[in-house]
């Protein structure tokens, strides 16, 4: 399939590497040109509304919302050069609200539309492991179908409309930071009992949770890696599209408002760039301290 890739990020580029290996013609942009060229097998577009012009299908994994809104919908003009018919895959994780405006942007242009948020840190996507949540119709799901397979282990499909899609990512996002700053308190009471994180994980997952996600983390929160997966700011944000969700639902999230507070004081203590999961055990660290 002829497809054009938006966004070259930590996982951008994984990803169109194995699109490229699975026989697909890629195009790429990036707003860092250099990102885009260092990649082999691909055509590099001038500009983003370029590169999609002649595409039967535009992937996008960009940061935010900001950055949608700008690349989809301001200056850059993808969804007005992108062909009637042609589909768009979202892969990025964005909020309802905009989730919903773009299913209404592409209805008007007579485009297909596809949420497919991914699960998985830059090295499962390096590995083609990531986990997609996937919504729309059955026939815009079945022509995305062929593009995701190269990158996942596997396919949730959660609904007919998009916006589903992206809410259950949000939703999962909210119980992985639940989880590390639960894990993150529970290796701070074990510390100051005197026995050691690494000791308190293995019979604590072997007694209860028999989970490779809770070891996985552990790891990252007790050995931070030199290349940081998602960081303390992205956490932050997408705990923030989640309560705006929830609010404009009517829905009271009592553990996603304590947890905001856990986060904006990591991000004033400086660990806004920190890896999310280090970042979340060095504040339940300081916190404790206070």
């Amino acid at each position: 399939m002829k497809i054009a890739f938006l966004g070259l990020g930590a996982m951008g580029k994984p990803m169109v590497r194995h699109l490229v290996k699975a026989g697909h013609d890629v195009t790429v942009w990036n707003r860092s040109r250099a990102r885009a060229e260092a990649l082999e097998g691909v055509r590099v577009a001038a500009s983003a509304a370029e590169g999609v012009q002649d595409a039967e299908a535009v992937l996008t994994s960009l940061f935010d919302d900001a950055a949608h809104e700008a690349v989809l919908l301001g200056t850059d003009g993808v969804l007005d050069a992108m062909k009637p018919g042609a589909l768009h895959v979202a892969l990025s994780t964005i909020s309802v609200a905009l989730s919903e405006r773009l299913a209404r942007e592409h209805a008007q242009r007579s485009q297909r539309y596809v949420a497919a948020p991914v699960f998985g840190r830059p090295n499962v996507a390096e590995a083609a492991r990531l986990w997609i949540v996937v919504a729309g119709s059955d026939a815009d799901v079945a022509l995305a179908r062929p593009l995701l397979e190269p990158l996942s282990r596997g396919i949730s499909v959660v609904g007919s409309e998009p916006r589903q899609a992206h809410a259950l990512k949000i939703g999962g996002n909210f119980l992985i930071s639940t989880m590390i700053y639960s894990l993150s308190e529970a290796f701070v009471f074990a510390q100051a009992e005197g026995i050691e994180p690494a000791a308190f994980l293995e019979a604590v997952n072997s007694a209860l949770f028999q989970s490779p996600f809770y070891a996985a983390y552990a790891q990252v929160m007790l050995h931070p890696p030199e290349v940081k997966g998602a960081t303390i700011e992205l956490g932050a944000k997408d705990l923030r599209l989640l309560r705006e969700a929830a609010a404009a639902g009517g829905t009271k999230l009592a553990l996603a408002d304590h947890l905001a507070e856990v986060f904006m004081h990591a991000q004033d203590s400086g660990f806004a760039a920190e890896d999310w999961a280090a970042g979340l055990y060095q504040t339940a660290q300081q916190l404790a301290r206070v």
